[in-house]
Order: structure tokens, then sequence, then C-alpha cells
């Protein structure tokens, strides 16, 4: 099996991973109550597996050029997880592991459109065209369907 195809499986794997993750947050801040400590509580489990990881694997370290060089906003994707775990935990179990990930997925779809076709963030462009558009259409489609129903 090609590269390509190992890296679409993990995609895959990711996928169920963050949504199971997302209603297991839900299920976090149910018991612990309150949701800034739920956040916490999550992020510190994800930075000792992140820690474990890097001592294991401590290869390549960048160069202090390289973290010269490095965009001022490129740790801030951080931030930006905490804030999707945090309104997941907050919501799912309300409504339901289905219309928050559903939403949260269709978001994240529209955003990486904007970010592809404008090629935000150091991204190689990719333009937007009338088959990602309709795409997105269809995704926010199945989402209304899904939150409804």
């Amino acid at each position: 099996m090609n590269t390509a195809n190992w890296a679409y499986i993990l995609i895959v794997v990711a996928g169920f991973l963050q949504a199971a993750g997302a209603a297991m947050n839900g299920s976090l801040n149910k018991a612990l109550v309150n949701p800034w400590l739920a956040t916490s509580v999550s992020f510190v489990m994800v930075t000792f597996v992140a820690l474990g990881l890097f001592i294991c694997m401590p290869r390549p370290l960048p160069s202090v050029s390289q973290i010269g060089d490095m965009p001022w906003w490129a740790p801030l994707g951080g931030i930006a997880g905490a804030v999707a775990v945090f309104a997941g935990l907050l919501f799912i179990q309300r409504l339901g592991a289905a219309p928050v990930n559903g939403v949260t997925i269709t978001a994240n779809l529209i955003a990486s459109l904007a970010i592809d076709h404008f090629g935000l963030f150091s991204m190689e462009q990719h333009a937007v065209n009338g088959w990602r558009l309709l795409g997105a259409i269809l995704m926010i489609a199945g989402v209304v369907l899904i939150a409804r129903f």
C-alpha cells in the first residue's frame, strides 16, 4: 500500500477518534461540572501523550534559525484546538454528537476552502471551484438534516 493510502486510512481513523473524543469530553464536562476544568484535564492528557512521544522520538529538532523564521501565528493552532474542544464539550451532551460534530466538520471544511483558496497560513493555493462549492453546500444541507431530525 502506498503512502497516500496510509495517509487516508490514518485520517479516517483520526476522524472516528475525533468524534469519540468529543463525546468523551462531553462526559468529562458532565462529571467535572466546570467546562474550564474539563478542557484543562483534556489538554493535560494531550500534553502528556505529546511529551511522551517527543521523548521517544526527539529528532529532528528545529534550529534556532528555523524557530526565528517561524510565523508569529504558528503556535496559536493549539488555542484554536482548545476553542474547538471547549465548544464541543460544552454542547455535545445537550445537542448530540452528530449535530455538534457535523457543524464542527462543516465549519472546518468551509474555513479550509478559504484557507486553500487564498493560501492562508503558508498553505499552497488550491482554487475554489463549482464542485468544491457544491460539496460545501451539500455538507451544509446534510448537517441541517442531521440537526433537525
